[in-house]
């Protein structure tokens, strides 16, 4: 019979190594660790013992804009319920879970944030712009109704109506321009939202766009 003492000494580096890290995990290891496997109890429990739910992780994440991105429901609940959370904090592409959850079209965290006082409105890219590019229209008529800015410009002029036109969103395109939203605007490169559905080959919505830019007159057949 033969052994392997080497391998049986790396066993037990790799065993002692792992105890080792594992016994220095700090706080917010611990924390996004929770978070990411969507268990509330333990973030709960950590926000009660202090942590703060405004936490970032090594990214410049978040917590909040982490678990709405990564659908950990019971976590963001959980983090909305604690009393110092800056519903609209951004990461550093100046997102926030708002914008998100409107990506998304998580209707009900959406609606949660917006009663709990988080900006439906914002300079740059919006909300509404989010919830415009993945055709999430119910949550574009609630955004509007709360006071969002229907024509409200990104930093290179482009609209929420532009957004929704460009990925071929109908249904969107419709409840934008029933609210007043402009079709003859243009962006910073010149394109009208007429312009980015031709050029995508959504023909139906350039001809809702097309309507609304030449509407018939009285008596005009």
């Amino acid at each position: 019979m033969s052994f392997a003492p080497h391998r049986i000494v790396l066993a037990g580096i790799f065993v002692a190594a792992s105890t080792l890290l594992s016994a220095h995990a700090s706080p917010a290891d611990d924390f996004f660790s929770a978070l990411g496997r969507n268990d509330a109890a333990t973030v709960r429990q950590m926000l009660a013992a202090g942590f703060d739910a405004n936490a970032r992780n090594a990214d410049g994440q978040p917590a909040l804009l982490l678990a709405v991105r990564d659908q950990a429901d019971a976590v963001a609940r959980v983090l909305l319920d604690a009393p110092r959370l800056d519903v609209d904090e951004t990461n550093r592409a100046g997102e926030n879970a708002l914008m998100i959850a409107c990506l998304l079209g998580d209707d009900a965290l959406v609606h949660t944030m917006v009663e709990q006082g988080a900006a439906v409105d914002r300079p740059g890219w919006t909300p509404l712009a989010y919830a415009a590019t993945n055709g999430h229209t119910a949550i574009a008529r609630y955004l509007l109704a709360h006071g969002a800015r229907v024509d409200a410009p990104a930093p290179n002029g482009t609209t929420p109506l532009m957004m929704a036109a460009y990925f071929g969103h109908l249904g969107t395109v419709r409840a934008l321009l029933a609210a007043g939203a402009n079709p003859a605007l243009r962006n910073g490169p010149g394109y009208r939202a007429i312009d980015l559905a031709l050029q995508r080959g959504h023909h139906a919505v350039a001809d809702a766009l097309g309507a609304a830019m030449n509407p018939r007159k009285p008596g005009q057949w």
